[in-house]
């Protein structure tokens, strides 16, 4: 009879163990039983994008996921309808019902998570943000893909470049809320103070919130609203996607630039074709494995979050801690110059 309840057990934590592996970035959270590390099997790591359908993210969570499994652990996979903070406090407060060793958040908010976040560290959880952080109080550490200062001059830098130092420019942003994209912006301000961009002028920071509907309507609201504008940095992959399409579609090569941030997929044909001349980015991807890897090691205690840890990230070698205001980060590197001398290479990648 002993022998009988010990199997039945086992399929049972056996079938639970397959039930969490399946879990995708829109399944029901609410199906995800309570039986992993706690009950001796792997150990849970989760991660929250902003919002589901963007390739950015999917990309992040893959690297995310593949950092995990080489690791031995489990990973959960999760992002909300719609990029709300709202709807990222909803799954956390799922994620701490279900115990996960721990959670890691792409932030539609800097300090509407704080409540929930703290929540999963007093209970036991290792909570990290990568790529656009909550505030220091929130997590543990953050996972930065490049130096913000370098990736917001980077992108004044090159539209300048590409309009000849004259014009008027916008921004197609994220969301208003967005950590990473609000500080690249305003180290674009700042580079822009520089005597030798006096007669460019930053008309309008506009928000497609990461929807490519809306980025669309935003681009083409801003084209009607300064006839005249003759550059667009969209430091967002919908955005710049979005933008792309719709300076082709307008028939605006040449006489509107853009840059900024994007996939090589998606952008390949706009920078084939002239349209974006040249943009930016890291590998989504490689920001995700960070993640992973970092999460392990405070799950494991290999580090704490403080300045001088050190930890082996796979595949990326060895990574410290660093000082991020009156926080802690790691860096994952400098951005990334994508033109047409290496689009057709980098389009097969990601």
């Amino acid at each position: 009879m002993k022998k009988v309840v010990t199997t039945c057990l086992s399929l049972i934590l056996a079938a639970s163990v397959l039930a969490g592996c399946g879990q995708s970035a829109t399944t029901d959270p609410g199906k995800q039983g309570d039986a992993g590390s706690a009950a001796g099997g792997k150990k849970r790591f989760a991660i929250i994008f902003k919002n589901t359908g963007n390739p950015y993210g999917e990309k992040q969570m893959e690297g995310f996921k593949t950092a995990i499994e080489e690791t031995g652990g489990e990973a959960i996979l999760k992002a909300p309808d719609q990029p709300t903070a709202e709807a990222q406090i909803q799954m956390i407060e799922e994620l701490i019902s279900q115990k996960v060793d721990a959670i890691a958040v792409v932030a539609n908010d800097p300090d509407a998570l704080q409540p929930a976040l703290k929540k999963a560290m007093d209970a036991g959880i290792k909570v990290l943000s990568l790529d656009s952080a909550v505030n220091t109080k929130s997590r543990m550490v953050h996972i930065n893909q490049a130096d913000p200062e370098r990736i917001g001059r980077v992108q004044i830098q090159a539209i300048s470049e590409m309009i000849g130092g004259k014009g008027e420019i916008a921004v197609l942003s994220a969301t208003s809320q967005a950590t990473n994209q609000n500080l690249w912006i305003d180290w674009m301000k700042k580079e822009l103070e520089d005597p030798k961009y006096k007669d460019i002028k930053l008309v309008k920071v506009a928000y497609g919130d990461d929807l490519r509907d809306k980025s669309v309507s935003e681009t083409e609201a801003l084209l009607k609203s300064y006839p005249d504008l003759k550059g667009i940095i969209a430091p967002t992959t919908v955005g710049i996607a979005a933008a792309g399409k719709v300076l082709t579609d307008k028939g605006l090569k040449g006489k509107v630039m853009l840059t900024g941030l994007g996939l090589p997929s998606e952008m390949a044909e706009y920078i084939e074709s002239g349209v974006s001349p040249w943009m930016y980015l890291w590998n989504p991807v490689d920001v995700g494995y960070l993640a992973g890897y970092a999460a392990d090691a405070l799950v494991k205690g290999t580090i704490t979050g403080k300045t001088g840890d050190k930890f082996k990230a796979g595949k990326l070698g060895d990574k410290e801690v660093i000082a991020d205001g009156d926080g802690t980060q790691v860096m994952l590197g400098d951005p990334f110059k994508f033109d047409q001398s290496n689009i057709g290479e980098w389009k097969k990648v990601y």
